[in-house]
Formats: structure tokens, C-alpha cells, sequence
């Protein structure tokens, strides 16, 4: 199998979502890589994401209603849940967990797996 090419551009979108430390859209992903790329195009945005997802290096973070947004592989393996900002619609990453959430369940019910998002205002939209 032939070695894949690093692309300024590829080098550029890798930068952005590592610089975040939050999970981004692809918009949010064009709009800060533009910044090293001028010329960076959507296709090589969502292309790019892809080829990262596919090796392993990002994590889709599925969003109800929504496009999903994409965070470091690293990152989605540790446990964690995210805070939506609903007015600027953008997420970020809530380190812990509550907890003791089988005390919620309908008897006889076992948990095997929970997402959680909270929403609200981030100290930016305030």
C-alpha cells in the first residue's frame, strides 16, 4: 500500500482541532484552518476529516439533531460528556461524571453505556 502524502493542508485542519481542545464541526474546522491555508476549500475540509477518522486519529461526536463534530481519538477514549452552548452552538468537553445513574434505571434494567450533554450559555455568550 503506498504511504499517503501530509498535505499543508491535511497539516493545517490536525493543528486546528488539537489547538481546540474541544470538539469541533466541519464549518468550525474550514473556518479556523482558513487561517493557515487561505485557500482551504469545504471538500478538503470534510476529505481531510475523513482520512483522520478513518485512521484513527479523530472521533466523531455524535449530535442529536445535528451534524456530528470531531475531537482527538485520545480525547473520546478517555470518559467523558459535553456541554452545549445553545446560543453559539458550540461544544465543549466536561471532564467527570455524576454517577450513580443504575439508581435512575426501571427495575430489572442493566446500563451499559450513557452520553450525557448539558446546555446552556458558555462564559463567552453570556
Amino acid at each position: 500500500m503506498p504511504e499517503r502524502r501530509t498535505t499543508r493542508q491535511l497539516n493545517a485542519i490536525r493543528g486546528v482541532i488539537v489547538e481546540a481542545g474541544r470538539p469541533l464541526s466541519i464549518p468550525e474546522i474550514h473556518e479556523l484552518a482558513l487561517a493557515s491555508v487561505s485557500t482551504l476549500g469545504l471538500r478538503t475540509v470534510y476529505r481531510a476529516v475523513r482520512k483522520l477518522e478513518e485512521s484513527g486519529e479523530l472521533t466523531a461526536v455524535a449530535v442529536p439533531g445535528g451534524a456530528d463534530r470531531y475531537e482527538l481519538s485520545s480525547v473520546a477514549a478517555q470518559h467523558h460528556h459535553h456541554f452545549h452552548c445553545t446560543a453559539c452552538d458550540r461544544y465543549f468537553d466536561i471532564h467527570g461524571c455524576p454517577g450513580g445513574l443504575n439508581k435512575l434505571l426501571p427495575e430489572g434494567f442493566t446500563l451499559h453505556h450513557h452520553e450525557l450533554t448539558l446546555s446552556g450559555l458558555c462564559d463567552a455568550c453570556q
